[in-house]
């Protein structure tokens, strides 16, 4: 298999080369000398890795915003029914309260008096007896339903103060995401340029230039899937296979352009099958596998901090969208620096 090429710097050094920027500015075509493609595809080479995992960095974390969000919304319905539930459970205390109360003066006025002259006035020895022992049923039933609902209102009012603590914590961490999407963003914005550049200077490649771009990764003419695909590996790497030469886009998912983990996305969607946007997450979500039990199907995560994936689909090959100008191609999978793999 072939051998993969030097690992591409993770570091964001986003820096257009005074050569090739020259050359775009001026419209000048590109030297053609060995020695100058190669220093150019390195440099270009670079941003387009910085350019990606910015792309790859935002992208998760408006995951991680939606999913965010989400929560938000879901401690709010129940920090609001956890408050009405409180709220009807004092409403209830009180009025209990004050039919205990109107209890208390019944009893004040119908037992306080001295059960012999209750008696000899009641002519009725039997009566009072009766009178007494239903006011004191009522009585006992009265502190019981009160220490109840007394009870019922404790935990009502814990349960809406552990909501509103869970509400306020969400709100606090979901102000933190969008601060730091603020920031993200203008990063991006100012690597938009950088992408620009990169843009204009693979637009501008022609001859051997063109070709060493488009062949940085070594990308294999017919190439051949593994032949002992199951029914769920073929239908992914069927959908996947099914966009060789489709154009590289920015952030894109499909179904005309593809970025690495966009093109992932699409080809599991194809087959009903969802699974993480990003290519850190996609490594990170599926099951762990090592290279050596690689299957059809399988992503691979490249470069450090994972970067950049493609798609395993046999034979030593996988199938990716590798950088702007190059479109959706098979390449040895060994051709990148690769970080792991993962079955979905």
């Amino acid at each position: 298999m072939a051998k993969h090429r030097a690992p591409r710097r993770s570091r964001f050094t986003f820096l257009v080369p005074s050569l090739t920027a020259a050359a775009v500015s001026t419209g000048l075509a590109f030297p053609v000398d060995a020695q100058d493609i190669d220093k150019l595809i390195s440099q270009m080479d670079e941003v387009s890795t910085a350019a990606g995992a910015k792309n790859e960095e935002v992208k998760e974390l408006e995951n991680d915003i939606e999913r965010a969000q989400s929560n938000l919304d879901r401690l709010k319905d129940e920090a609001e029914s956890a408050n009405a539930a409180a709220a009807r459970a004092i409403g209830a205390k009180n009025g209990y309260q004050s039919d205990v109360n109107g209890i208390a003066v019944s009893k004040y006025r119908n037992v306080q008096k001295d059960p012999l002259i209750t008696t000899l006035e009641s002519g009725n020895p039997q009566t009072v007896i009766d009178r007494a022992s239903y006011l004191g049923s009522i009585s006992r039933n009265t502190e019981r339903t009160l220490g109840e609902l007394q009870d019922a209102n404790q935990t009502a009012a814990q349960m809406a103060n552990a909501a509103n603590i869970a509400l306020a914590e969400a709100e606090f961490y979901r102000n933190q995401l969008d601060s730091k999407h603020r920031k993200l963003n203008e990063e991006r914005s100012e690597l938009e340029e950088q992408v620009r550049n990169l843009e204009n200077q693979v637009n501008s490649l022609d001859g051997e230039a063109r070709e060493e771009w488009l062949n940085k990764n070594g990308p294999i003419k017919n190439p051949q899937p593994g032949l002992a695909l199951n029914p769920a590996a073929s239908g992914v790497v069927g959908a996947a296979m099914s966009k060789i030469g489709a154009p590289y886009g920015w952030g894109a998912a499909g179904p005309n352009q593809f970025d690495c983990s966009g093109l992932m996305f699409w080809a599991y969607a194809q087959n009903g099958k969802s699974i993480p946007r990003t290519s850190q997450a996609q490594l990170a979500g599926g099951q762990s596998v090592p290279l050596s039990d690689l299957q059809p199907g399988d992503i691979i995560g490249y470069y450090p901090g994972v970067t950049h994936v493609g798609m395993y689909i046999g034979n030593g090959q996988v199938v990716h969208a590798s950088d702007y100008g190059i479109p959706v191609q098979v390449v040895p999978y060994n051709s990148m620096p690769i970080q792991g793999a993962a079955r979905y």
